[in-house]
């Protein structure tokens, strides 16, 4: 009998029934009084008046109106580069030990200050998603199996007085002492550099663990057990994991990547989703039934919504001055928000480049909708990268084929443009009928692409190459495993260097 298993059980049963439930303004007004008090004497909060802010009737609308929107690159010239150069008390009281390194699908080259009040809010959600576990039935012995967490290396680098990797890597390289006979790969193999040979550690290791949940990236996560599943000459991971139950995901959309998974299955697991960024930990999926992630209010983030319009928007992807922003309770469901967040590490209504709808107000539950900056609109289509997805899902289901990476452009061919779609896919050969269904879809359930469609938008081309070059380009051009995303769109001039490199790797498929 699962004895520690059924008291830790219970403990978070019980935890998550004397929780207490504050509304949704109350919170994020008080995280947002929190946040100016804290920071009011910063060369920020003296610049833009704090004090001023924190007496007036409605701070909440007060800060809106004084304190400008940034990007990472407005952040960054104005004050972040002074913080990075060891200067103290800039966006945040004192100077931060850690930055993390960005290796998104924007930039390459982002330092984010990471606090020890960041750390504290991370780990405060971790523990409100672990709470969340009480609703997703799991058995008592769950909850005394270990954690596969593959993130980043925890081997952190150190400049100039502070110490840099990317968010994974500094949240493992923090965990607290009585979680590392939980925590695998462990922290001597976290801090192993290069993936592969990470990965070949683990899969080296991997008998000698009972994992009962996986944490990561779906890609890098289906790379690392499809390696061990080949070291050991096994079916699937379940005959090294038996206790395998839970996937918890973030980054990117798990539903591309379900089908491919679940064929190094012995049976599905529970999937669970979280939106950690850079920035901080900014929601998580709380209950079985919905895929929607509910947003982490008391947890030194505090959220405005900007209404994903041409309006709000200028030529850059950044929102307009002027734009207008909504609290959290003036927001609609199924309507697109660009997300702005103020958080205990000094970064004020920043521009975190996810648009975002709630699917459920009363919950606070989100869904991620797509990029701001990479909504596919060259002519007037609109496509965001939750509809891109959702086409693609039709796809695998409609022929049985298995379509999880893809990249899409609009360009032109003989002054007229098209979208170039590449798509991974190793089992498929009729790319003609795969684009007939995808433009079809697409117009069906995007009334702007059609209009585009029967104007300036004159065809749709598919490329189906193996899954296998993504992982490849992603290792030549950044790196593989931790934190790092495959865009979706790409502009022109990015996706001619894609498609050079694509025509590289031709004679290997």
């Amino acid at each position: 009998m699962p004895i520690i298993g059924n008291i830790i059980k219970k403990a978070i049963e019980l935890t998550d029934t004397l929780s207490d439930e504050v509304s949704p303004q109350e919170a994020q007004e008080e995280v947002l009084r929190s946040l100016l008090k804290k920071a009011k004497n910063t060369a920020f909060g003296k610049h833009y008046g704090f004090e001023e802010i924190l007496s007036s009737d409605n701070p909440q609308k007060e800060f809106a109106r004084r304190v400008p929107s940034h990007d990472y690159d407005k952040m960054a010239r104005e004050w972040w580069n002074r913080v990075l150069a060891g200067e103290e008390d800039i966006t945040w009281p004192g100077k931060p030990d850690y930055f993390a390194l960005s290796s998104g699908t924007t930039s390459n080259s982002k330092h984010i200050p990471v606090t020890d009040d960041l750390l504290a809010a991370i780990r405060s959600t971790g523990i409100q998603q672990i709470l969340s576990l009480s609703e997703f039935d799991l058995p008592p012995s769950f909850f005394e199996k270990q954690i596969m967490m593959l993130g980043s290396s925890t081997h952190l680098k150190e400049k100039d007085g502070h110490l840099e990797g990317e968010i994974s890597g500094i949240s493992a390289s923090n965990i607290p002492f009585w979680f590392d006979i939980y925590y695998k790969p462990g922290k001597e193999i976290s801090a192993i550099d290069d993936w592969d040979t990470r990965i070949q550690r683990i899969a080296e290791k991997a008998r000698d663990w009972d994992i009962g949940s996986l944490s990561g990236i779906p890609a890098w996560i289906e790379l690392m057990l499809k390696r061990v599943i080949e070291y050991h000459g096994v079916k699937n991971i379940h005959e090294i994991w038996p206790n395998l139950m839970v996937y918890t995901s973030g980054g990117v959309a798990l539903d591309p990547y379900k089908k491919s998974l679940e064929k190094l299955l012995a049976h599905p697991l529970v999937y669970i989703d979280t939106y950690l960024a850079s920035e901080g930990f900014l929601a998580f999926q709380s209950r079985p039934d919905t895929k929607s992630m509910k947003l982490s209010l008391e947890n030194g983030i505090y959220f405005e919504f900007v209404p994903f319009e041409e309006k709000n928007m200028q030529d850059d992807g950044t929102v307009h001055p002027d734009a207008e922003v909504l609290t959290i309770n003036e927001v609609e469901e199924y309507k697109n928000y660009v997300l702005l967040i103020s958080t205990v590490s000094g970064a004020w209504r920043y521009m975190i480049g996810d648009t975002v709808q709630f699917t459920d107000k009363a919950r606070c539950e989100i869904e991620i909708t797509g990029r701001t900056k990479f909504f596919l609109n060259v002519v007037g289509s609109q496509l965001s990268v939750h509809q891109m997805e959702k086409a693609i899902s039709h796809l695998n289901e409609k022929y049985t084929i298995d379509i999880k990476e893809f990249i899409v452009a609009a360009v032109q061919r003989n002054g007229e443009y098209i979208h170039h779609w590449y798509m991974g896919c190793d089992e498929c050969s009729d790319n003609q009928e795969v684009t007939k269904t995808l433009d079809e879809f697409l117009q069906e359930h995007n009334k702007n692409y059609k209009v585009a469609r029967s104007k300036a938008l004159k065809g749709v081309e598919v490329t189906l190459i193996p899954s296998d070059v993504f992982y490849d380009w992603s290792e030549a051009t950044k790196k593989k495993g931790g934190q790092v995303k495959i865009p979706r769109v790409m502009k022109e001039e990015q996706f001619l260097e894609w498609e050079e490199f694509v025509k590289s790797k031709s004679a290997t498929f």
